[in-house]
This record gives C-alpha cells, structure tokens and sequence, in this order.
C-alpha cells in the first residue's frame, strides 16, 4: 500500500504548481511519485504573475528540442558528405541484410524512402541497368490495388506495365499499409546475392573480431 502524504507535502505541491513549477520540477522537491503528484496538482491554477514564467520554460524546452535536431541534422549532413562508394556499398548491404530475401535476390518493404534509396543504389553503386530491375506489388483486400500501382511506380520510376505482379492478399490493411509493399529483383542475380552476402559477412566478422572503442571516428559513445 502506497504511503500517504502528509498535509505539508500535498501543500507544497500545490503551492509549487500555483508558482508555475512542472511535475518534474516538483518531483525533485518532494517525497512522491509522479502519479501522486499528477493527482494532486490536475484542477490546481497557476498565478497569473507566474504563466508567463511557466509558458517561457515551455518554449525554451521547444527550442532545445529544436537546437538538438539541428545539431544532429549538421553532424549527419557533415558524415554523410564524406561517404565513398565502398560505404554506400556497405550500407545498401546492410538495408538487404535486414530486409533482403536470403534464398535468392529480392528486396521487399512498405517504406517508399527505403525502396527508392535501393534502387537508387544498385543502379549508382552496383551499376545495375534499369532494365535488370523486376518490381511487383502485394497489396489487400481493403486495397485499391490499381492506386497502389501506380504509387509504387512512381516510387521506382518503372511503368506501371512493367510490373511484373500484383499480389493481392487477404486481410485489411488500409490503416497501416495505405499502399500495400513493393518487390525489387534483379534478373538473374544470384551473383548480386553473393556479393552481398559476402559483404554483410566481413561486416559481421569485423565487428565480432574486432570490438570498436565506446567512442568511435563519428564521435557516436
């Protein structure tokens, strides 16, 4: 059974919450759980004299959360700029390895971002033609599969004609996939599939055999 508090305490958190203090604030100030706070401070108004105190933490907390994304967008645009090839090789490995078909080549998700940057990637990094490349589309029930066609085609930049299957399977989806999951295969490529096999398994093997520092050249700890 929780320990009840005393009429001193649930004062003080009171009077803390008319100075405009949050429950963080108060929980630091108190004996009591951030329920309990919570509870006693939900009907209790904060003074006038103090709102625009209270609304001016608020808006410094906004503007840290926005100098943080800053601050990491620039640290991201800074390590990505000095990519080479070889590590753009070794990323688009990685995205297979976490959503790539193990027995032959395919590559398949719902993220139009990740299925535009690998196809992006095979043509670039890989130097595999357009014309290798085979994209089918699985959609449901609840689906209109004729708009998801074309979205994905978009996405991939092939015709809609050129799509080499349209799966449509049972269930509803249209609350989490509006627009069903895309394929990528390449015409004959087991080659491609031991490639990058082989590359995901050096990766492995580096990071197994030799464990980096907490502290790495990204300066990610």
């Amino acid at each position: 059974m929780a320990k009840r508090l005393s009429l001193d305490t649930i004062s003080t958190i009171r009077l803390l919450r008319i100075k405009g203090y949050s429950l963080n604030e108060i929980k630091g100030k108190v004996p009591a759980g951030y329920g309990t706070i919570h509870r006693y401070i939900q009907r209790v108004k904060i003074d006038p004299k103090y709102k625009r105190w209270w609304f001016g933490k608020r808006g410094g907390s906004k503007k840290r959360m926005e100098l943080a994304k800053l601050k990491a967008q620039k640290k991201a645009k800074k390590l990505i700029s000095t990519m080479s090839q070889e590590e753009k090789a070794v990323f688009l490995s990685a995205l297979y390895w976490a959503e790539g078909n193990k027995k032959d080549f395919g590559f398949t998700n719902t993220d139009p971002e990740m299925i535009r940057v690998f196809v992006t990637g095979l043509e670039e990094i890989f130097q595999i033609p357009r014309d290798r490349l085979r994209a089918s589309i699985r959609t449901y029930e609840d689906l209109d599969k004729d708009r998801c066609l074309r979205y994905w085609s978009k996405v991939v930049g092939i015709p809609p004609e050129q799509f080499v299957n349209v799966n449509v399977l049972k269930g509803k989806k249209s609350g989490k996939l509006p627009y069903g999951m895309c394929r990528i295969r390449i015409i004959k490529g087991a080659d491609m599939l031991k490639y990058m096999t082989a590359i995901r398994n050096r990766v492995a093997d580096f990071f197994i055999a030799s464990p980096r520092s907490s502290t790495d050249r990204t300066g990610v700890s």
